[in-house]
């Protein structure tokens, strides 16, 4: 155990000296212990160590209610929730509004970016984090409104956009995906993307989730935990040091690393995918695939936006119109999945779509259709995305107050409907563009 606790210390102070600027070599950081094979064990093993002698996990931030604190505790509590990007953050109106909106309906967790495509939204003075930053406006008086939060019942989930992150890979240059003749891997928008191999990138991501627990957030959300989509357009893409690990392994990995280190600090770890993992055999080429993610996660957050499924999508012409029956699927296949590998509980909390691409035009009783299936499948947690932040349109399609309304046993899905192998994605996430203050209504991802 002790020479685990040596090689991880070894690796993070490298990490930290590479990534603030510090002049170590690649052959000091080597004299330093650093092991791409051994890091996600190393951790691992370093908090077993811990438990071993005596030392317990901490409960997580404990200001705020007693609701927020069962929330953050109890790992069955119902979450429902509404996404604030960064700049909603920034706004003292737009913040107290949704505040309101929570204390008048069921809504009790606020999806909050601390860290998106665009750098930081938190101020820090770790030289790591700090470099990484980038130039966007930051939310500097987020301390006062977490705990606001808290105090009103809402848990506040700290999003992390991991390795889409233009600033840091224009910050860390060699810690990129390269092509074969070692010049940076560049996507359709032109952005190089950090290599999910590098341990340099996975520190500096998990000191930014430090950050947000000592702002008093009571959840870790990684979201872009995947590799670029490999278009046949595009070079292919070379990852170094990825030592024969493939993409499945390297994100489980990189997640079982992340979890270990909050539940010491009694924070939970959870990860955005994209919603054909639920039903999808294997794995995509973007290296999400359900189980390696379902283990080392508490809890698994599939995008399952039904204008997202390409028509046909378990046998339903128009996905788009039918959210119900998308929703349904393929949740009731993220729970069956679940059970097999013997995961029980509120351990699925989708991603509903607040917002219309396409027709038809999505409101009120969409919204209720997409809650009824979660429910139906099983489950009692959700979390609206708009991506603006505005939810005018959809209150009506919530409740006054939070009732579980989980089916149990969960409603049968007609298996027939479901495909042996779902259709490969069509499109990849799409980003928020930079808006002014507050966006009205930018493009959904």
């Amino acid at each position: 155990m002790h020479s685990y606790r040596r090689t991880i210390s070894a690796a993070v102070a490298a990490a930290a000296l590479l990534l603030s600027g510090g002049c170590t070599s690649g052959r000091d950081a080597a004299a330093l212990g650093t092991n791409a094979d051994s890091i996600a064990a190393a951790q691992v093993a370093t908090q077993a160590a811990d438990s071993s002698n005596g030392q317990q996990a901490q409960a997580g931030p404990s200001t705020g209610s007693a609701e927020v604190l069962r929330l953050q505790r109890d790992p069955n509590a119902p979450i429902r929730g509404i996404y604030l990007n960064r700049f909603s953050v920034q706004s003292t109106a737009k913040l107290k509004k949704l505040i309101a909106l929570a204390d008048s309906t069921e809504i009790n967790a606020f999806v909050i970016d601390i860290k998106d495509e665009f750098g930081l939204n938190i101020v820090s003075t770790d030289p790591m984090v700090l470099k990484n930053a980038g130039t966007m406006t930051k939310a500097v008086n987020l301390k006062a409104w977490v705990d606001t939060m808290r105090a009103h019942g809402i848990l506040p989930i700290a999003r992390i956009v991991v390795f889409k992150d233009s600033v840091a890979s224009r910050m860390n240059p060699t810690h990129t995906i390269r092509k074969a003749d070692g010049s940076p891997w560049r996507d359709r928008e032109g952005l190089t993307w950090v290599n999910p191999y590098s341990n340099e990138i996975w520190e500096y991501n998990f000191r930014v989730g430090d950050e947000a627990i000592k702002l008093g957030f009571g959840e870790i959300q990684f979201d872009y935990i995947r590799f670029p989509e490999p278009y046949k357009s595009l070079p292919q893409q070379h990852f170094p040091g990825s030592n024969g690990r493939t993409k499945p392994q390297v994100l489980a990995e990189f997640l079982g690393a992340a979890r270990a280190r909050y539940a010491r600090a009694g924070v939970r770890t959870t990860a955005d995918i994209f919603g054909l993992v639920t039903t999808v055999n294997g794995a995509l080429e973007i290296g999400q695939a359900w189980e390696p993610i379902a283990k080392v996660t508490d809890a698994v957050l599939p995008m399952v936006y039904p204008s997202h499924y390409p028509r046909g999508s378990f046998n339903i012409a128009r996905p788009n119109a039918e959210p119900y029956r998308i929703i349904h699927a393929a949740i009731s296949r993220a729970r069956e999945r679940n059970h097999a590998i013997g995961i029980m509980g509120e351990h699925v909390r989708p991603w509903l779509q607040a917002f219309s691409l396409g027709q038809p035009k999505y409101g009120a009783e969409h919204i209720r259709q997409q809650k009824q299936a979660v429910y139906d499948a099983g489950y009692d947690g959700w979390v609206l995305w708009h991506p603006g932040a505005n939810y005018d349109v959809f209150v009506p399609g919530l409740e006054r107050t939070l009732v579980s309304r989980k089916k149990v046993p969960p409603v049968p899905v007609n298996r027939a409907a479901i495909p042996a192998r779902a259709p490969a994605p069509t499109a990849p996430r799409p980003v928020t563009p930079t808006p002014p203050a507050v966006p009205s209504a930018p493009p959904a991802r």
